[in-house]
């Protein structure tokens, strides 16, 4: 509703038109109208002026006069300036004294000195020389393939010492049979001048896992001191169940993963493990171990092969015939079973090598043996062996061991490789993309000797596989890879009397 006039505006309940706030009263309760001339003449009254202008007015002098009076009663009112009595703490000294300057940071102005550094100025002298330590204790590490005396070079011993050390370690072991990664602790001495190397003061390496080599300067040179370190070399002989998974109970059984996948090779020669072997079964084996008392622990080659299958016992023993002794090491660190370091035979003597696969590629055979047509030549002619197509590039095994005696390019065949494996049985390898082994070299049965190519008369990547029989060429698919030898003689009781050792090793122990 819209209320044009000062009268309907107080009728409807609104502010008096004379002061913001001030409700209007009529009646009896209505203010006597002395009182509200003499309201209205104060409201008009401007008590706080601007002191800053109108200097000397009527106005300002009220103005003064009002800020004096209520500065004074400020002044009567207020209960007094007496200051507070606090408590003090003790001044610090001594160390308490100490750490809290080293913790503070003071103003320099009130002469701090903390988070000062000092500058150069006329009072510092510069040294003509620093003095150096008179000894320097340094670690060097011999790395693969490392020379002895350059590895103390590159620590920073002179040539000439360097040279002597390695001399007096060759007159003990050779130098670079130290195994990598042996750590070789160094003290340098003084040195006369900063121009040349620090002398070599002391040296210590361990030479072998038996043996502490160490030297020392004395008036004449260096001079070397042996420490020989005892070692028990007693192997170490696990059993247990085969359960669902005989690698995981190997594993399991604290069996090296190494040795675990040399027994599974060494098994599998005889039976099938995922066919033949049972949850219930029971595995043996025996690795070499040295412990020496030092207290180190060095694990080497599996030494025998066992497995219990209640109505069968199958038992292998690692023996090289080239090395038959009574005396024979346990500590055959050799993984190999090429025929000059021997291979794995039963208790009886006697080792049997099955071929890798029925191809010495995995591919699929694209022509067979016999007469056909030449792809090339559009002629029937003999093929005297097989093709196996596969991919460029892919590994070609040897089907069984050997000896390479022809590695090379030669007409149709392309790059060709031919082993030897005796018994009149050899076998070649053609259109080669590159070969893997050299003439004269002995391969094992499974090595990679090249690789799949399409070099010669070829017309796509493919193995040519040839087989011959007493100079004859015969299909590769009717004659048997695998090879077997028996012991006699000297060999075979060596071979017994390294069975009997290893069988006598406690469990455990």
């Amino acid at each position: 509703m819209y209320l044009g006039t000062e009268q309907e505006l107080r009728l409807a309940g609104g502010i008096d038109a004379r002061g913001f706030g001030r409700a209007a009263t009529t009646g009896s309760d209505a203010i006597p109208r002395g009182v509200t001339r003499l309201h209205d003449a104060a409201a008009r009254i401007d008590w706080v002026p601007d002191l800053g202008s109108a200097i000397g007015s009527a106005v300002w002098w009220r103005g003064l006069a009002t800020c004096t009076a209520l500065c004074a009663a400020t002044v009567m009112l207020a209960p007094g300036f007496r200051p507070l009595t606090g408590g003090v703490a003790a001044p610090l000294a001594g160390s308490a004294r100490e750490q809290a300057r080293a913790l503070a940071i003071a103003p320099l102005g009130q002469g701090a000195d903390t988070g000062r550094r000092m500058a150069a100025n006329d009072l510092v002298v510069p040294l003509a020389q620093a003095p150096e330590r008179p000894s320097v204790d340094l670690a060097a590490t011999l790395g693969q393939g490392d020379a002895f005396d350059r590895v103390l070079i590159r620590a920073g011993v002179s040539r000439r010492d360097a040279s002597a050390a390695s001399a007096l370690i060759a007159q003990t072991v050779d130098p670079g049979a130290i195994p990598a990664g042996t750590r070789i602790a160094l003290t340098l001495g003084r040195r006369a001048d900063r121009t040349v190397a620090r002398p070599l003061d002391s040296l210590a390496v361990r030479a072998r896992f038996d043996l502490d080599v160490s030297l020392h300067r004395t008036a004449a040179g260096l001079a070397m001191t042996r420490t020989a370190i005892a070692v028990d070399r007693t192997p170490l002989r696990i059993q247990g169940l085969a359960g669902s998974s005989l690698y995981r109970s190997m594993r399991a059984a604290g069996v090296p993963a190494k040795a675990v996948e040399t027994y599974i090779k060494a098994i599998a020669t005889r039976l099938s493990i995922g066919r033949d072997v049972s949850a219930t079964d029971r595995f043996d084996l025996i690795v070499a171990r040295e412990r020496a008392a030092t207290g180190e622990t060095r694990i080497g080659a599996l030494l025998f092969a066992g497995i219990n299958q209640g109505r069968r016992t199958l038992q292998l023993v690692r023996f090289a015939p080239a090395a038959a002794t009574d005396n024979q090491s346990d500590l055959d660190t050799a993984e190999g079973e090429d025929a000059g370091r021997g291979g794995w035979f039963d208790a009886n003597g006697q080792t049997e090598r099955r071929a890798v696969s029925g191809m010495p590629v995995i591919g699929r055979i694209t022509s067979g043996f016999g007469l056909r047509v030449h792809p090339l030549l559009g002629f029937t002619r003999m093929h005297k062996g097989l093709d196996i197509g596969a991919p460029r590039g892919a590994p070609i095994h040897a089907m069984t061991d050997g000896v390479v005696s022809f590695a090379g390019r030669t007409g149709g065949y392309g790059n060709f490789v031919k082993l030897v494996h005796g018994g009149g049985l050899a076998s070649g390898y053609g259109h080669l993309s590159r070969i893997a082994v050299a003439s004269g070299t002995r391969v094992r049965q499974g090595q990679v000797i090249g690789y799949v190519g399409s070099t010669g008369m070829s017309t796509g990547p493919h193995l040519h596989w040839e087989v011959w029989k007493n100079g004859g060429a015969i299909n590769p698919r009717s004659v048997s890879l695998a090879s077997a030898a028996q012991l006699s003689g000297q060999a075979l009781r060596a071979f017994k009397a390294r069975v009997t050792r290893l069988l006598a090793v406690r469990t455990g122990t």
